[in-house]
């Protein structure tokens, strides 16, 4: 590996990862919790700094990069999750398949019904469109909303810079809509 490849794959594949992270991993968590759990508010600190914590310490023991995403949050939260315990029955669960099952764990994936995933993904995706319903009446938020949308199709990087410029801008009072 050359310098020129790290510095290629940081460009190509770190920084574009970093709106991203911050946007569903930091910000939309925060926010999500905060607005199913009212009593057990987090704070974008506490989150950043947790999953900076797992992200240090998962590599030790031959872990990947993850985070606290948003739409795993929403998919437990839509079939029936309301507390921290159905998440300790789900990792029990993927353990025991990893430590028992792994030689057929592709098997037990391909007998799940892609149909059944394809409704759990839609509910999820649901969920997490009910954030945006209290977004009120404020056409350049609904705006920004439409635009870094359709520039996320394209690229998260510019979508996400895109979105900054254009509420900033607006805020500002330098574009008017």
């Amino acid at each position: 590996m050359t310098w020129d490849d790290i510095i290629q794959g940081t460009l190509l594949f770190t920084l574009p990862q970093i709106p991203l992270t911050l946007g569903n991993a930091v910000i939309a968590i925060t926010a999500e919790n905060n607005d199913l759990f009212p009593a057990r508010p987090v704070t974008e600190k506490k989150m950043a700094i947790s999953q900076g914590i797992m992200n240090l310490v998962a590599p030790l023991f031959g872990g990947v990069p993850m985070c606290h995403g948003a739409g795993g949050m929403a998919g437990h939260v839509r079939f029936g999750a309301r507390t921290g315990g159905a998440l300790v029955i789900l990792g029990t669960i993927v353990i025991i398949l990893a430590l028992f099952f792994s030689d057929s764990i592709s098997i037990i994936f391909k007998i799940f019904p892609q149909a059944v995933l394809g409704v759990i993904l839609f509910f999820a995706g649901a969920e997490l469109a009910l954030a945006v319903r209290d977004i009120g009446n404020a056409k350049a938020d609904f705006y920004t909303m439409l635009i870094v949308a359709g520039f996320a199709m394209w690229n998260m990087g510019v979508a996400f810079l895109a979105g900054v410029m254009l509420d900033n801008a607006l805020s500002k009072g330098w574009l008017k809509i």
